[in-house]
């Protein structure tokens, strides 16, 4: 029996968006942590490449392409899921998109559509069918990826922001409505991490990304790595008093 509470020997976990960004290194993690993965991504060839790394480095994973605003599709990775290993323990709720920068009044039905569908709509519907799962095993672990921008506002963005206020919501009200079956739910709030979704906050302007990233009070943008070593904690049974928190990582962005 190990005291290490990041052992994820014999367990099953899920990561949304795993192609790229914090979503692969959460998965690399599980995977170095014993768990056996999924890497859920609607880049469907970038995903089984990454999952292909794992098996050649000796762990065990499959790739399952998913779009999270697509119902049918989630509860298909859901399935493919427990087909293939058996049970779900472990749910990184990861995929999302950021928002094209325009003011409220200039921004558009089909933006708002797009990011809400993806970002909150995306993680409803992930959870859906986690938790139904879960149920019927009598324990799992959810973290949702949320952000600093569900703390506070930020112009031209407006929907993500509202987003992300919402996923902090919906965590805080599943973890009430299911700790009781032995289902934790909790959400992240990354910061600044150097990924491409934070570039694209910026359009893309690598000064701009540089110059924010020197501001932050640690000095540097986030790893994908750091983000993954919170997302395993909220997992484990390290955190097993842990239900319905928001915790922000993000090298003292927030702190006033």
């Amino acid at each position: 029996m190990t005291n290490n509470a990041l052992d994820f020997a014999g367990k099953v976990a899920l990561v949304t968006g795993a192609a790229s960004g914090m979503g692969l290194a959460t998965a690399q993690a599980f995977a170095e942590g014993g768990a056996a993965v999924v890497l859920a991504d609607f880049r469907e060839a970038a995903a089984i490449a990454e999952a292909q790394k794992l098996v050649a480095a000796g762990y065990t994973a499959i790739a399952v392409r998913c779009d999270v605003g697509n119902d049918g599709e989630v509860e298909g990775m859901v399935n493919r899921t427990v087909a293939e290993f058996g049970r779900l323990d472990a749910a990184f709720n990861n995929a999302g998109v950021m928002a094209h920068i325009a003011p409220t009044a200039d921004s558009t039905r089909e933006e708002w559509d797009r990011v809400i569908g993806i970002n909150l709509r995306g993680v409803w519907s992930c959870m859906k069918y986690e938790l139904r799962q879960m149920q019927h095993q009598g324990t799992g672990a959810i973290v949702n990826n949320a952000s600093v921008g569900a703390l506070t506002g930020n112009p031209g963005i407006g929907s993500y922001i509202a987003s992300k206020h919402g996923v902090v919501g919906l965590t805080r009200t599943a973890a009430l409505e299911y700790i009781k079956q032995g289902i934790r739910v909790n959400a992240i709030n990354p910061g600044l991490i150097d990924t491409q979704i934070a570039r694209d906050v910026v359009g893309g302007n690598e000064e701009a990304y540089n110059d924010i990233a020197k501001n932050v009070p640690i000095g540097r943008a986030g790893r994908p790595e750091e983000i993954a070593s919170a997302v395993l904690w909220l997992c484990s049974a390290g955190a097993s008093y842990v239900v319905g928190h928001a915790l922000t990582v993000d090298g003292g962005m927030t702190v006033v």
